[in-house]
């Protein structure tokens, strides 16, 4: 996959959060009449670009009838040793960041088992509200 594109109501505070996720611009451009960009991390890529006259978007995670995109999902198993700590320095940085607003917990960490594996799961708001997951390997079944 190239990249997962997001609309966002405002690319600079768009930026400053994925930036503390551990993403750096890679590519500045404009599509037709608006600012976007790439950025790269958490072994993938996404494009942000700015929405004019930006609308609310639908509450994907809350709403048990929405269809469509539903999460981007950043494996952090070799980034960090346990998702509560992550999730903890990520709040205290993004407070000091003046132009966002505090962190939005969806879903506080939890273990859940897909497959043979045993998760550490966490999902969280970017400043337009899609959802995030991060994951983490905690064990394989046998």
């Amino acid at each position: 996959m190239h990249h997962a594109s997001i609309r966002t109501a405002n690319i600079h505070r768009a930026i400053a959060f994925y930036e503390h996720l551990g993403f750096t611009i890679s590519e500045r451009f404009t599509t037709g009449y608006t600012l976007a960009c790439w950025m790269e991390g958490l072994g993938g890529r996404i494009e942000l670009i700015q929405i004019p006259e930006p609308k609310p978007a639908a509450d994907a995670f809350a709403d048990e009838h929405y269809v469509g995109y539903y999460h981007l999902s950043f494996d952090l198993t070799e980034i960090t040793p346990n998702l509560p700590s992550w999730l903890t320095n990520l709040q205290e940085r993004v407070l000091k960041t003046e132009e966002l607003e505090p962190l939005k917990v969806l879903l506080e960490p939890t273990q859940q088992q897909i497959g043979d594996r045993i998760y550490e799961v966490a999902f969280i708001a970017d400043t337009d509200g899609l959802p995030l997951e991060f994951i983490r390997v905690l064990a394989k079944v046998p």
